[in-house]
C-alpha cells in the first residue's frame, strides 16, 4: 500500500502518526487494522477492544513505515468513492487543476480545513488524495475535507452555472479589491504551468495576488499552496 497500484487494487490506504490516526478514528472512515507499539496499545485499550490491533516492535514499525522516524501507530483504512460528487450549493469550493506535488496538495487540504472550506474538486491529473505524502501533509485534515476527482470542464459546466468562478493568475483584479461571495469557487493551477487553457476559458473572473514589493527583481510567482492559503483567508473574511 506504499504504492498506488496496490492501494487501488485493495481499496485501502495508510495513515501514520498519533495525531492523524486519532483524527481517522474520529471520522467516518472505516478502519481495517492498526499496527502499534506496546505503549500505544496499553494507552488505548478501548480502541483495541473494538478494532484489530497488531502489536509490533520498533524495528518492525520501521519496516512498515514510510517515515524516517516512525511514530507509535500506523492504521490501514478503507478508501471512499471520490468520483461521486456531492456539492453543497451554499458553500465555497476550491478547484485544483493539475496540482502534482503531494506536499502542496496536503497543505491545501489542511488550510481549507482551517478556514472551514469543506469541498475540494480536483482534476483527474491532480495527485492522488490517498498518496501517503498527501495524507501526512494534511496533519489529520483529510478526515474532514471532502475531496473529489472529475473532469473539471464538465464539472464546471454542469454544476457552477450560478456561481462566480475565480482563477488565480498573474494578472487580474487585485485580491484586496475582491468582494467574495458565500459560494464562490476558486481555481488553483499547476505549480509550473498555472491553470490549463481548457479550464481558463470557463473562469468568469481573474484574480491577482499582487506583490507589495517595490523591487524590480523578485520571485516570479507564489507556491501553489501559499497562493491557495491567501485566497482562502480572503474568502473566509467575506463569509
Amino acid at each position: 500500500m506504499h504504492q498506488k497500484k496496490f492501494r487501488d487494487e485493495s481499496g485501502l490506504f495508510i495513515v501514520e502518526g498519533i495525531k492523524s490516526v486519532g483524527e481517522l478514528l474520529r471520522s467516518d472512515f472505516s478502519v481495517s487494522e492498526i499496527y502499534a507499539l506496546p505503549a500505544w496499545i496499553d494507552e488505548n485499550p478501548e480502541i483495541c477492544n473494538s478494532l484489530s490491533c497488531v502489536e509490533v516492535s520498533p524495528a518492525e514499525m520501521e519496516r512498515l513505515s514510510a517515515w524516517k522516524n516512525p511514530q507509535e501507530v500506523l492504521a490501514i483504512a478503507r478508501q471512499k468513492n471520490q468520483n461521486g460528487i456531492s456539492i453543497n450549493e451554499n458553500q465555497p469550493i476550491v478547484i485544483l487543476d493539475d496540482i502534482r506535488d503531494p506536499g502542496n496538495m496536503g497543505t491545501i487540504i489542511r488550510t481549507a480545513d482551517w478556514f472551514g472550506i469543506r469541498q475540494i474538486v480536483c482534476s483527474e491529473t491532480t495527485v492522488e488524495f490517498y498518496n501517503q505524502k498527501v495524507i501526512q501533509a494534511t496533519m489529520g485534515s483529510f478526515a474532514r475535507v471532502n475531496v473529489f476527482y472529475t473532469d473539471l470542464g464538465k464539472f464546471i459546466e454542469c454544476n457552477l452555472k450560478n456561481r462566480r468562478i475565480w482563477g488565480a493568475f498573474l494578472e487580474g483584479t487585485p485580491i484586496g479589491d475582491v468582494e467574495f461571495k458565500e459560494n464562490d469557487a476558486v481555481v488553483i493551477g499547476n505549480e509550473a504551468n498555472g491553470i490549463s487553457d481548457s479550464v481558463a476559458r470557463m473562469i468568469s473572473d481573474k484574480l491577482l495576488i499582487d506583490s507589495p514589493s517595490k523591487n524590480d527583481v523578485k520571485a516570479e510567482s507564489l507556491n501553489a499552496s501559499i497562493a491557495a492559503a491567501i485566497i482562502m483567508y480572503e474568502m473566509s473574511r467575506h463569509r
